[in-house]
């Protein structure tokens, strides 16, 4: 596994705003492909940007930035109060995130050592539901989605599926089957959606874990779910990105 660097930048939005992102690139020379990394409600926050280099280590030139740059920069949540996220969150648009999801596929295709063509993206939680979003409008090579709340329709919002017809790149879904924020009926709404539009997708289900299984430093955590998960997601995009 390459070792990595890392740093934090800016970047300028079309809207006028500025995001600031965590990148982070392996320090090996050549050159490698990119991703962008969604973070969960609770911001780019040690989680996120630790996921951000294990996949610089892994060969990516990978990207992490601040969707709530809007309300609160640099906001780092915490698990235990998700009350303090709502605000922002409420304020996000679709047409926001269209705006912020570009400025970070720029930035990334503009690295140094990037491989043409051979960007992804990978998002948790609310970051979920953005990779999904961003498939929509990115020519991504593939897409990742950890327990996406708000891609089916639900009490917090109308969905996406209405893009599925519009993705890019096959993309690959977990879901935590004793979740209660996101249940079933929002899985299969998903998976029937890209199955009507005829587009490539991996739908994965682990019936032991919860929402947030992935991350290490919350209540739900499942070490087995997590493993697997990383496994199938690092397969996922060396097929995808012909690596």
């Amino acid at each position: 596994m390459a070792q990595a660097q890392a740093e934090s930048i800016s970047l300028k939005i079309s809207d006028g705003s500025s995001m600031g992102a965590f990148l982070a690139r392996p320090e090996s020379a050549g050159s490698h492909p990119g991703i962008l990394v969604f973070q969960e409600a609770y911001g780019v926050n040690h989680h996120i940007r630790e996921v951000t280099m294990r996949l610089a280590r892994e060969g990516y030139i990978a990207l992490a930035p601040e969707l709530f740059h809007r309300t609160a920069p640099g906001f780092e949540g915490s698990y235990g109060d998700f009350q303090a996220v709502m605000p922002h969150i409420r304020a996000l648009t679709d047409a926001g995130l269209e705006a912020d999801v570009r400025a970070a596929h720029d930035a990334v295709a503009a690295q140094p050592g990037i491989e043409t063509g051979k960007i992804a993206c990978i998002g948790f939680c609310m970051g979920g539901r953005v990779s999904f979003l961003a498939d929509s409008v990115l020519p991504v090579a593939a897409a990742i989605s950890y327990y996406g709340g708000g891609i089916a329709p639900s009490q917090m919002g109308p969905g996406l599926l209405g893009r599925a017809a519009r993705l890019h790149a096959p993309i690959l879904m977990f879901w935590g089957g004793l979740d209660k924020h996101i249940g079933p009926d929002q899985h299969r709404a998903v998976v029937d959606a890209l199955r009507a539009a005829g587009k490539p997708y991996v739908n994965v289900e682990f019936s032991g874990a919860d929402h947030g299984f992935n991350c290490d430093e919350r209540a739900s955590y499942n070490a087995t779910a997590a493993k697997q998960a990383w496994a199938l997601s690092l397969d996922f995009l060396k097929a995808c990105l012909g690596r």
